[in-house]
């Protein structure tokens, strides 16, 4: 991804991505719900898989194939004390995947060199049954899911994880935490020349242009200061983020009522954005003031009207950052 800020192929993300694929509704009368949240059922299929072994630690998972389900069925293996992950939170997890046809492990990221994966529980921006089962677990879960492939990878599978069409998934994943969903760092004194930025009560921002001309070089000013992980070269960032133009104040692109957060590496975005990001702690958010040169460049990005000599400004609230594993598999 190199035009607006998103979800980025070349992310652990990618793997679980599958554009025009619709969830299954969780049944009801599940169990471990809460209030509103209510979690998938299990099934005779997810409750035939043994799974051994530490929370956030390399499952040992035993089962018997093919197993064919109609609807993702989930089994809780441990459950956790935390927060309920809700609709349209960031769930920090880790997960393994296996052939629910062979049985053969076919991803994790506990294996040397992977990462967890900031998961938006959202249908629309992730695969519907790995949605569906991390969907209502409480933080501290470890949680055991058979997804068909109607609601994985659809028929056409995905040939570089060794699934085919007709393949149902097998995934455990260890529910970790919930990402804030704003930049919750200590308020900074702002500097003067740059734009500035009110917050509504969600943590939206409104961005205040100055009539000047803008910095010809690459400005950053910090707003609130975090106290998380430094944001490395390369590292998947979860963030919050508003984009306009300088010359006219007009927002082009945010996740803000977009769908919240969004997941990407630093090598996804451009030039000034993953600039302004590297090496800012995580909770913080940042103010960064883009050149053409480090935008869009000459040509301009015709489709979110922005031209080859526009300044850009960027609000980002950075809430989580894990270092990328050295290469992952792309969706099939």
């Amino acid at each position: 991804m190199r035009s607006l800020p998103a979800l980025a192929a070349a992310a652990v993300a990618a793997t679980l991505l599958l554009a025009g694929c619709s969830a299954s509704s969780p049944d009801p009368s599940a169990t471990g719900a809460s209030g509103d949240c209510q979690a998938t059922a299990s099934g005779s299929a997810s409750n035939g898989v043994t799974v051994t072994g530490d929370f956030k630690a390399a499952p040992k998972t035993q089962f018997t194939g093919p197993l064919t389900v109609d609807s993702t069925e989930r089994t809780v293996v441990t459950e956790g004390d935390g927060d309920l992950v809700q609709q349209g939170d960031v769930a920090t997890i880790d997960f393994t995947i296996y052939n629910g046809t062979s049985g053969k492990q076919v991803f994790s990221t506990l294996d040397p060199g992977g990462t967890q994966l900031q998961l938006t529980v959202d249908d629309t921006q992730f695969i519907p049954g790995i949605v569906n089962a991390v969907a209502c677990s409480p933080v501290g879960s470890r949680v055991v899911a058979v997804i068909p492939p109607s609601e994985g990878f659809g028929d056409g599978g995905n040939s570089q994880l060794g699934i085919a069409g007709t393949d149902s998934m097998v995934m455990v994943a260890d529910v970790e935490g919930i990402v804030p969903v704003r930049a919750d760092g200590e308020d900074q004194p702002p500097q003067d020349g740059f734009p500035t930025v009110t917050l509504d009560d969600t943590g939206a921002p409104t961005v205040t242009v100055p009539k000047t001309d803008p910095p010809t070089t690459l400005e950053t000013e910090v707003l609130k200061k975090g106290d998380g992980a430094v944001v490395g070269d390369g590292d998947n960032v979860t963030v919050q983020y508003q984009g306009l133009v300088w010359d006219t104040g007009t927002v082009f692109d945010q996740s803000w009522g977009q769908g919240g957060p969004r997941t990407f590496p630093t090598t996804g975005v451009v030039k000034g954005f993953a600039a302004a990001m590297i090496g800012q702690t995580v909770g913080s958010q940042v103010l960064v003031v883009i050149p053409p040169d480090q935008g869009y460049g000459s040509a301009g990005n015709d489709s979110a009207g922005i031209k080859g000599t526009d300044t850009l400004v960027f609000v980002i609230d950075i809430l989580a950052s894990a270092s990328a594993p050295p290469s992952t598999p792309a969706a099939g």
